[in-house]
């Protein structure tokens, strides 16, 4: 049997850092949304019982024990072994289309996508709510990719309360050449004086309100003042030449996103951005999260 499964990506609406634990471990707030950019997740059973085969095909991705999916794996199992369920040999393929170091949870996508697809393969049958709890196990955004939608997240990001999706629009999304990685980017914002925070209750209330212009105008993540890089103010501006709804950097970097209510003028924003940036995308907002697909559909990408 072989599963494969559309493992979206996310943005950040809002992202705030409201601490730090004894244990090092930074607590935030952040209102996240899934989008319909995907890596794809193949899994299927392979070799001998216990082994974990992953291929990613893709220059600096590891493809051993460090990998997030290879991670999710081992914990999956782990989860399911009082079920009676053995890992019986298992090759994972991941199709990436998600950047690295931009922000967008590729690597817990991939995860919860690897989480999603063991449970069809095995028929384990682990609800939404105990796949998120494997996924905690994993990595910090693994719980909301699992769920995808849109949801505030807090603590140390695996604290979830659902929230209505973005209102159907446009999600314009580019990266500069440069990335970020997480540890510099928290150290950074450890030493940073920041001027403005995110209104993280005026966004949930206008998502459940359906009112995107207020959600685009509130868009705030205080990573990016703190990095402040030159880049990041370049792709902001050509969006804003574009007439964005509104723009702002996602997670701790370095991928920035615009809201479009019209597709016309979110092609000519990505047809700009393309001009002096390679890794540009325009996509939608994404109501769940991880979802199979059929045969036809499967290696389309």
């Amino acid at each position: 049997m072989t599963v494969t499964v559309e493992a979206p990506a996310k943005i950040n609406l809002t992202l705030d850092v409201t601490g730090r634990r004894e244990d090092g471990y930074h607590l935030i707030e952040t209102v996240m949304q899934a989008v319909s950019l995907c890596d794809q997740v193949t899994v299927r059973q392979h070799g001998k019982p216990g082994d974990i085969v992953l291929q990613t095909g893709e220059e600096g991705i590891p493809d051993g024990p460090s990998n997030t999916a290879y991670k999710a794996a081992e914990a999956f199992f782990k989860a399911v072994e009082d079920q009676g369920i053995e890992n019986p040999g298992i090759l994972i393929t991941l199709h990436k289309r998600i950047p690295v170091q931009a922000g967008m949870a590729g690597g817990s996508a991939d995860a919860a996508g690897t989480l999603w697809a063991l449970n069809r393969l095995t028929d384990a049958r682990l609800t939404q709510e105990e796949l998120c709890s494997v996924g905690a196990k994993v990595g910090a955004d693994v719980p909301f990719c699992v769920m995808g939608g849109a949801a505030f997240a807090e603590g140390t990001g695996t604290i979830l309360t659902p929230l209505p999706s973005l209102p159907d629009c446009f999600v314009v999304i580019a990266k500069p050449d440069c990335g970020v990685s997480t540890p510099e980017a928290y150290r950074r914002i450890d030493r940073a004086v920041l001027r403005r925070r995110p209104h993280t209750s005026v966004v949930e209330d206008a998502l459940c309100a359906g009112e995107l212009d207020t959600v685009s105008r509130e868009l705030c993540n205080v990573f990016e003042e703190a990095l402040a890089l030159p880049e990041i103010a370049c792709i902001r501006r050509i969006m804003r030449e574009h007439a964005t709804l509104g723009c702002c950097m996602t997670g701790s970097g370095s991928a920035v996103f615009g809201l479009f209510s019209e597709e016309t003028e979110a092609r000519r924003c990505a047809a700009a951005l393309k001009r002096e940036y390679e890794t540009v995308f325009c996509c939608r907002p994404c109501p769940h999260g991880p979802r199979e697909l059929s045969e036809n559909d499967a290696g389309e990408l």
